[in-house]
């Protein structure tokens, strides 16, 4: 069975940082795209960030773009989200996805086609 287990959330003021993790189990993505969304109370999921198997393509929504960073460890079947300068406009629960055969794709402002979920972790950005 496949998971994908998030974790690292927390509460920080305005300006900290916080590091989150995505530990996947059940198979291997080591040759996919993973990526972390999040979706704030009464909006829809927005996309955040995504990288490709090798980590040498990375992509970002504008919103935090120079703040987050995306990295993965493929023998540790890992994705991380490093998220800096963090801002109450990003509070929201954030969720790991995985693409599950390769067929993900770019789009300015979304990365469409996974196909794995994880269950999410709550960032809470105080003022």
């Amino acid at each position: 069975q496949v998971q994908l287990v998030e974790s690292g959330g927390g509460l920080v003021q305005a300006g900290g940082s916080l590091r989150l993790s995505c530990a996947a189990s059940g198979r291997t993505f080591s040759t996919v795209a993973m990526g972390w969304f999040r979706q704030a109370p009464g909006t829809e999921r927005e996309f955040v960030a995504a990288i490709s198997w090798s980590g040498r393509n990375t992509y970002y929504a504008d919103s935090v773009k120079g703040r987050f960073t995306i990295s993965r460890d493929n023998a540790k079947n890992t994705v991380y989200l490093q998220m800096n300068s963090l801002k109450p406009e990003d509070t929201a629960v954030y969720y790991c996805a995985a693409d599950g055969d390769g067929s993900s794709w770019y789009a300015p402002s979304y990365y469409y086609g996974m196909d794995y979920w994880g269950k999410g972790t709550l960032v809470t950005v105080s003022s």
